[in-house]
């Protein structure tokens, strides 16, 4: 995208964004047409109406659907009334799954249903994945039988599985016919999807044979066999396998489109680059929102009170880890009583381990995701976090000791100091490797939640380790 496309689109969105904001009339006028308005109001009303349809219409489906999302709801709503239901479909498809809900729920299902009807047969089966199940037989009853079949084997996967970014725009030849042939047959189709950098063979059954670079086709002389120039050993996915290690196969193999095909080895569509880019791009908004404690689905324009029954969970557990610290402080009363001074360094034992374990945690969730952790080298792994956290923990254990001794001058105090950050770090080290590699063995997520549970151990354990030291070396 060039510089001044970029900050012509970002001046459209701004202007856009003002009108829609600062005109509450407007919003309140397109979502309610009967609204009585004076002569005044319904010529301003008119023209900022026109303007917006004038600035909206001509984006690009992305960019509509980026700006609905900079939206609060009742606003969004109100600029969703513009839009031509035909041209709704491919904004949908664009859209976010967080604000689905709201850009639906003011559409009939016939509305619904013309929206969808123009799209591609593999976005109406993801479009599908959302809708109810009426309305999801309504648009099954409208597609050819094949196509429904199809629909229906997309239907009933994984969200995670290739599935999810898979089409079925794919173009196939037989393996005995010439490369002039195949540029005859190119040149009838007018129209080569996006993304395509080959062509599969298959037999009379529509197995899968191999795949042919359009490189090869123009590189090589016209009368050549595509059996001859064909590769025979292409990389393909199961329809079932995870999107996941599709995505991580593009990247090592610098994929830029790949065959699907199904248990039998039988071709069902493909995977193009750009959506394995949506895919990391979905990936990582997930990963972010889950490490927060928030719902995927969550809409940063939604209602407080949504918002709020959306994020009690994570809240409760925090205040519970918290608590938990809490009541081990409270059982070394006695010991804060005698020396105040713990009480202004008990919070640099716990926080210096919090930030281990997370940089430990980040490491193996990583190494995890790029599938690098095996049982061969899980001993090194773990041996190596281990010693990192040792020696940080001497070097910097014996920094805020000798802090400790220039601010309070006891040498006892300064050797405590000094060991309870040595064992947090290296307690932190432990669970960082063990959380992630515990939540994997019980098929949950590992980015979601780690770094709550290793700060709750870490801010425990600090607690328990400083206080429990001081009270045993400090008070007699």
């Amino acid at each position: 995208m060039s510089e001044v496309y970029s900050q012509l689109l970002a001046q459209r969105r701004q202007n856009i964004l003002e009108l829609v904001l600062n005109n509450p009339l407007l919003v309140d006028s397109l979502l309610e047409p009967e609204k009585n308005l004076n002569d005044s109001q319904v010529e301003q009303v008119a023209q900022q109406k026109q303007l917006l349809v004038d600035t909206i219409l001509i984006l690009h489906a992305a960019d509509i659907a980026d700006i609905l999302e900079s939206l609060p709801e009742e606003a969004r709503q109100a600029v969703w009334q513009i839009i031509p239901v035909e041209s709704r479909g491919r904004i949908l498809v664009e859209a976010s799954e967080t604000v689905w809900e709201s850009l639906i729920e003011c559409m009939s299902d016939k509305q619904t249903l013309q929206a969808i009807a123009p799209l591609d047969l593999d976005d109406q089966a993801w479009l599908s994945r959302f809708l109810s199940r009426d309305l999801t037989g309504k648009l099954l009853t409208g597609l050819e039988p094949k196509q429904r079949a199809r629909v229906l084997q997309l239907i009933g996967k994984d969200r995670g599985g290739v599935a999810q970014v898979m089409d079925f725009n794919i173009i196939t030849v037989r393996p005995n016919v010439t490369l002039g042939v195949v540029q005859r047959y190119l040149r009838h189709l007018k129209k080569i999807q996006s993304g395509t950098d080959k062509i599969f063979i298959i037999d009379n059954q529509n197995q899968l044979l191999g795949e042919l670079l359009l490189t090869d086709i123009l590189l090589h002389p016209p009368h050549a066999q595509v059996l001859d120039i064909m590769n025979p050993h292409p990389v393909t996915f199961q329809l079932d396998e995870q999107a996941e290690n599709a995505a991580s196969a593009f990247e090592r193999y610098n994929l830029i489109s790949a065959a699907v095909t199904d248990g039998e080895g039988k071709l069902i569509g493909r995977i193009a680059i750009e959506d394995i880019i949506d895919l990391v791009n979905q990936e990582n908004e997930s990963n972010i929102r889950k490490m927060g404690g928030i719902r995927e689905e969550e809409d940063v324009f939604a209602p407080v009170a949504k918002s709020v029954r959306n994020r009690w969970a994570w809240l409760a557990l925090n205040l519970c880890t918290a608590f938990v610290a809490s009541r081990v402080i409270g059982l070394f009363e006695n010991t804060i009583a005698h020396l105040v001074a713990l009480a202004t360094l008990m919070p640099i034992v716990a926080g210096i381990g919090g930030n281990t374990g997370n940089q430990t945690i980040t490491m193996i969730v990583r190494a995890l995701a790029l599938h690098q952790i095996e049982p061969s080298n899980f001993s090194f792994l773990f041996l190596r976090e281990i010693g990192v956290a040792l020696i940080n923990g001497i070097l910097w254990g014996g920094v805020m000791g000798g802090i400790t001794y220039l601010m309070y001058h006891n040498l006892a105090l300064s050797g405590v100091m000094m060991l309870a950050m040595v064992l947090n770090l290296l307690l932190a080290a432990f669970m960082g490797v063990m959380i992630p590699l515990i939540m994997t063995k019980l098929k949950r997520d590992p980015a979601i939640g780690s770094s709550v549970l290793i700060t709750a151990t870490t801010d425990t354990g600090g607690f328990f380790i400083f206080l429990g030291l001081a009270t045993l070396f400090l008070l007699h």
